[in-house]
């Protein structure tokens, strides 16, 4: 499952901006990657005030860093569109200029993830893992999928 972590710096993300982004997000890297929308989780996180710096130095103005823990596995073509489509994304529900937009994608080994208690697949092995889950669980995740 991917895992973004969204943190805002020096202004207030609106709870209807938190969700305009989680489903952002999540579309996003359902459409570019493949996977099932209910392996993307989205937190929020927010800096607190004079808690930012940059070259030693108190940062004033508005930022949104967004961290992304996925799956390694993926070609770089696909992990170009996924920043990028991230980074419009970002810039077009958070009103913020790009250049206040800052994207991190990192790669872990599905061998070393668990997710729903179970070892995550390698990519495109999604629906042979889905088909090994518990029914109760797959109906869970059936009703999360969008």
């Amino acid at each position: 499952m991917p895992t973004y972590t969204v943190t805002n710096s020096n202004f207030n993300l609106s709870s209807k901006q938190q969700q305009n982004l989680a489903n952002g997000i999540t579309k996003v890297h359902n459409v570019v990657t493949g996977a099932n929308t209910y392996f993307a989780q989205v937190i929020f996180n927010k800096t607190k005030k004079n808690n930012h710096f940059m070259g030693g130095k108190k940062v004033k103005e508005p930022s949104l860093f967004l961290l992304g823990q996925i799956r390694a596995g993926r070609s770089k073509k696909i992990k170009d569109k996924l920043i990028n489509d991230l980074k419009d994304i970002l810039v077009k529900k958070s009103k913020l200029n790009e250049t206040q937009v800052w994207v991190y994608i990192i790669d872990l080994p599905p061998s070393q993830m668990i997710e729903y208690g179970a070892v995550l697949p390698a990519s495109g092995g999604e629906k042979e893992w889905f088909k090994n889950l518990s029914p109760k669980l797959r109906k869970k995740l059936s009703s999360i999928e969008k």
